[in-house]
């Protein structure tokens, strides 16, 4: 299926990365869910950005199945068709500052959990509710947004990290469900990105370090990712499953 043919949700897609990613669908045609957690007024700008036509803001917290299978029915019944496409984006409290994080003696299981619930738990709500409507299409594209820190865990933010690590292990077994069913599921890592509201305690000097650090000379940007994500939804990837594609200007190599 072209992407312009598919319905794409895009968790936490109000600001960021997830603003970028659905950007970038709604270049390429594809019909978008802006999913956003508090911030209307940044997921209304998204879809102004992008088109009213193509594209609709739905409020929902993915750690609730409930409000994700309500989510699912109110795009269906807006765009006249199912989700065909699932990016899985969404950061539930979490910023990227090396100065805050807590270390092995302050970290409790609570901040594992909650990384966990955003991460793993949200990805299990979107694809059981998006399952039925995937599996008679013969047709799905799951794509989770990982990260390079647990290759590289360059700074040790234990509960993101590993969080991230274990969504990888969903992912691949995911893949090996799913694929006869005509769907997918792969995971694109970006490194720190230059610079979102999740990375903007990061100092410079930080930024400066990594830019120094890849073979490209330069910091990743959200842009740089979401074209990442775009190869994974479309006709090209149709034989690429249970991969994890790092989009850090090389400073990981697998």
């Amino acid at each position: 299926m072209n992407i312009e043919d598919q319905v794409v949700l895009v968790t936490g897609a109000s600001r960021g990365l997830g603003r970028a990613i659905a950007e970038a669908f709604g270049r390429e045609g594809a019909k978008i869910v802006v999913n956003y957690y508090t911030r209307k007024e940044l997921a209304d700008a998204v879809v102004e950005s992008i088109g009213s036509e193509r594209c609709i803001a739905i409020q929902a917290d993915v750690r609730e199945k409930d409000q994700v299978e309500d989510m699912f029915k109110q795009t269906k019944n807006h765009f006249g068709k199912p989700i065909t496409t699932i990016i899985n984006n969404a950061l539930v409290g979490f910023s990227f500052n090396g100065d805050q994080k807590k270390d092995l003696e302050t970290i409790g299981w609570a901040d594992f959990s909650l990384q966990f619930e955003g991460s793993v738990k949200a990805s299990l709500n979107t694809l059981q509710c998006g399952l039925r409507d995937m599996d008679e299409a013969k047709f799905g594209r799951i794509i989770n947004i990982g990260t390079n820190l647990f290759q590289n865990p360059v700074v040790a933010y234990h509960d993101y990290n590993t969080s991230k690590a274990a969504l990888l292990g969903f992912t691949r077994n995911m893949a090996k469900e799913l694929g006869p069913f005509g769907i997918t599921a792969n995971m694109v890592s970006g490194g720190l990105l230059y610079k979102t509201d999740a990375s903007a305690a990061t100092p410079d000097g930080v930024f400066n370090i990594i830019q120094s650090s890849t073979p490209l000379q330069k910091v990743t940007t959200p842009e740089d990712v979401a074209d990442a994500v775009l190869f994974f939804a479309s006709p090209w990837s149709r034989s690429v499953t249970g991969q994890n594609l790092v989009v850090d200007g090389g400073l990981v190599m697998n």
